[in-house]
């Protein structure tokens, strides 16, 4: 977990964002008084054990100052329910890691922020984190291009041979291999917000010229001629992150559903029009609104006139990765069958 995000964590901690007057009224009925956590478990998980909305976690969270890395849990710690001049409050408990000595060595920093249960399932999300990317619309045009394959093969795969034209007099070591997906237009202003370059695999570079070799160390799926070669993601894995609810209002839409699926559920990956430029975090959690159904009124004094239904919550999601004018989502909760267009709120 980065500094920034810990100090968000604590921040939102101390000063109980968002305050509520009373607090008892966040628990669910039924809670257990205290829970031994279990590899596999997400905090998501956890919190909805003791609270009937889990992002509100952070507003009853107490850290223990004796524990290194306190906004942190691990498998076998015991998180319990206590009451602190007189507010609930969710404490952990770990007597391996009560006063233990803080060492600076990276490595062991490294295993530890790895050992701690995620927010999120993040084998949901992890190809959307490192592997898919969003850029602009005309970027995939002017990229580098695979040519073709050393055996004349129609599709390659790992270790095959490619070649390529467009890598300019320097060309990089290694290459990811994209190709050119989805086209995000926002609904209501009718801006593009960008193109899914969807990952194929990883090239590194054989010999330079016109045309380039390359080699394919790893691919997801076939390539094709035609796929073109961005430089490899910069972006780390960042999978350390906290529920919440986000700082300002925001109202946006579902515009997408990704990964090749058109029903929209638990753990669906969602694309909003929402992001950066509207103030949305990773770890903001937004309610999503099914769309009330038109009806004519054939009863009442006005009959045939059309009336809109009241939206209907139908769920919640998480937003975990976020750019300029849009972000992707995580479906943690389906109540009602979702589609694109669903409005998403402040929950």
């Amino acid at each position: 977990m980065s500094i920034r995000k810990a100090l968000w964590f604590c921040a939102a901690v101390c000063f109980s964002l968002p305050a509520f007057a009373n607090q008892e009224a966040l628990l669910r009925d039924g809670h257990p008084e205290r829970y031994r956590v279990r590899k596999g478990d997400t905090l998501w998980d956890i919190a909805e054990r003791f609270l009937q909305y889990p992002w509100l976690w952070p507003a009853i969270w107490h850290l223990n100052p004796e524990i290194r890395d306190p906004h942190l849990i691990y498998p076998d710690d015991v998180v319990s329910l206590a009451y602190i001049d007189g507010e609930p409050r969710l404490t952990v408990r770990s007597e391996d890691r009560i006063g233990e000595t803080v060492r600076l060595s990276p490595g062991i920093r490294e295993e530890t922020v790895e050992s701690a249960i995620p927010a999120i399932p993040l084998e949901a999300i992890r190809p959307f984190l490192t592997e898919t990317r969003i850029v602009e619309d005309d970027i995939l045009d002017s990229a580098p291009y695979i040519l073709a394959t050393a055996d004349e093969r129609v599709m390659s795969a790992a270790r095959d041979v490619l070649y390529a034209r467009g890598l300019g007099e320097v060309p990089l070591e290694r290459y990811s291999i994209v190709r050119k997906g989805d086209l995000f237009v926002d609904p209501e202003t009718s801006r593009v917000l960008g193109r899914e370059a969807r990952h194929i695999g990883e090239a590194v570079l054989v010999s330079g010229g016109d045309p380039a070799t390359l080699r394919v160390v790893s691919s997801s799926r076939e390539i094709l001629a035609g796929d073109r070669l961005l430089p490899p993601a910069d972006e780390g894995f960042q999978g350390a992150f906290v529920p919440g609810t986000p700082a300002v209002p925001v109202e946006g839409r579902i515009i997408a559903v990704l990964d090749g699926v058109t029903q929209i559920g638990q753990f669906s990956v969602v694309v909003l029009n929402r992001g950066k430029d509207h103030r949305l975090e990773t770890g903001d959690v937004l309610a999503v609104y099914k769309a009330g159904a038109v009806v004519r009124d054939t009863i009442g004094g006005r009959r045939g006139e059309a009336v809109r239904l009241p939206d209907e919550r139908a769920g919640e999601l998480i937003v975990f990765r976020v750019f300029d004018g849009m972000s992707l989502g995580l479906v943690m909760n389906a109540t009602r069958a979702m589609h694109v267009q669903d409005a998403v709120r402040n929950p």
